[in-house]
Formats: C-alpha cells, sequence, structure tokens
C-alpha cells in the first residue's frame, strides 16, 4: 500500500512539472491578449432632436436610427484617460469628413484630457438637410494614434476630385482592416453616466436652445481600441 501511495504521488509531481510550463504559456497568451488595464476610457454621447407638432424630442442614438429632414444631431465627448477619439462622417453625397480631430495638429497642441468637446461646437447644432439618403458615423478610439488612417485622411483632404474616390476607398479599407486587427480585443463595457442621482433620457425638451448633449452621456471602456457604427436613414 505504501509503494502504491508514493508511486502516485511521484505520478502527480511528475504531471505537474510537466503541464505546469503549459499552463503558464497558456496564461501569458491569454493575458497579452486581454491585458487588465483598460487603457481606453472616455465619456460619449451623440443626441438627435426632432420635432413633433409644437414639441422638441430628444432621441440618444445608440444605434441605426432614421431621422428626417430638419432633425438636429449632436455629439459630445470627454476623455477619462489619454488616448485617440476618432469620428469620421459619410455623407449621403458619398463623401468624408472627419469631424474629431477638427485638425490632426490638435492630438499635439490643444488635446485637453480634461475637457469637454462637442461636435459641432457651442451651442450649434448639426441640422439635416434637402440632401436625403443614408450617413454613416464611424467612431474609433485608440490607446495609440492611429497614424495610416490619420495619412490617408490627409491626403484625401487636399487631393483633386478625381484623386478623392480612390482614397475614399482607402480609408474604408482602413477602418475594416483597424477593426480586423483588433478583433481579439472586442471585451467593453458601456455604462450610463449618473446626472445628480439619475440620467435623462428620450423625451420633450421644453428647451432645446438649453439642452446640453452631455446628459445623455455613457461611459465607454476598452482594451487597446474601440470602434461603434452608427447609421443615419435620413428622410424627408
Amino acid at each position: 500500500m505504501r509503494s502504491f501511495r508514493l508511486f502516485l504521488w511521484i505520478y502527480i509531481f511528475a504531471i505537474s512539472g510537466i503541464l505546469y510550463p503549459e499552463i503558464q504559456n497558456t496564461l501569458s497568451a491569454q493575458q497579452h491578449m486581454f491585458p487588465k488595464e483598460e487603457n481606453v476610457y472616455f465619456r460619449w454621447a451623440f443626441g438627435a432632436l426632432t420635432v413633433k407638432g409644437n414639441d422638441h424630442i430628444l432621441i440618444p442614438i445608440t444605434a441605426d436610427t432614421t431621422l428626417k429632414t430638419g432633425d438636429q444631431l449632436k455629439i459630445y465627448f470627454e476623455l477619462q484617460k489619454d488616448c485617440f477619439v476618432y469620428l469620421i462622417y459619410h455623407s449621403s453625397q458619398d463623401l468624408l469628413d472627419m469631424l474629431f480631430p477638427h485638425d490632426l495638429q490638435q492630438f499635439v497642441q490643444g488635446y485637453n484630457i480634461s475637457g469637454k468637446n462637442y461636435i459641432p461646437p457651442g451651442n450649434q447644432w448639426f441640422e439635416l438637410d434637402q440632401h436625403v439618403g443614408i450617413e454613416t458615423y464611424y467612431l474609433l478610439a485608440s490607446a495609440q494614434r492611429l497614424n495610416q488612417l490619420e495619412s490617408l485622411f490627409g491626403q484625401y483632404e487636399s487631393a483633386q476630385p478625381t484623386q478623392k474616390e480612390e482614397l475614399k476607398q482607402k480609408i474604408l479599407a482602413e477602418i475594416k482592416n483597424l477593426r480586423w486587427q483588433h478583433r481579439n480585443f472586442k471585451k467593453h463595457a458601456e455604462r450610463p453616466v449618473s446626472i445628480i442621482g439619475s440620467r435623462r433620457g428620450a423625451g420633450k425638451v421644453d428647451k432645446p436652445e438649453s439642452f446640453d448633449v452631455a446628459d445623455l452621456a455613457i461611459e465607454i471602456s476598452a482594451q487597446n481600441f474601440y470602434s461603434r457604427t452608427f447609421t443615419i436613414d435620413h428622410r424627408q
């Protein structure tokens, strides 16, 4: 009986010695794929004001949405960690515009982690005009600057009209490529932000001119990279 127990303990220790390096390698690989520290962290809000009769109705845009000409849009974000946020607009007329940063040099000068960013700035709102169709907003956030995307957009903005189509396709392909490259970092969280113990949602707005879209903010945290796409079906 003693011999059997001794053999059993020797066997267990031998197996442990064989498997331990494999277990450590697996854990190390998992930690590399999913680092503990969430280094992309910001607050974000995308809101629309629609008109029904004499009332202005607030709609938080959290998914694909149908809006009409005359409806207004506004975007807000505030960094909670030192990361890089990009917002690219693809219009119904098939044109691209980088809504944020307004100037790529903004990442070098005047990019304040504690600042509140409104798009458009101040009390202005985007208003949907007569050009109906599908409008798309690409939100990307990264722990590192997206240099290739920035380079392509710089070329697009200074290109001749005959060159813009090719560059537009390269930019859209780069957005798709970035998502593919970061497919193993899909872990993220989206949480409502409490405003004095509560959070405003969709509903009637008594004074649209005084409404702060930041009241709709959610907190977004992710590991290394985050992206969302919002599609507006713009109708008359």
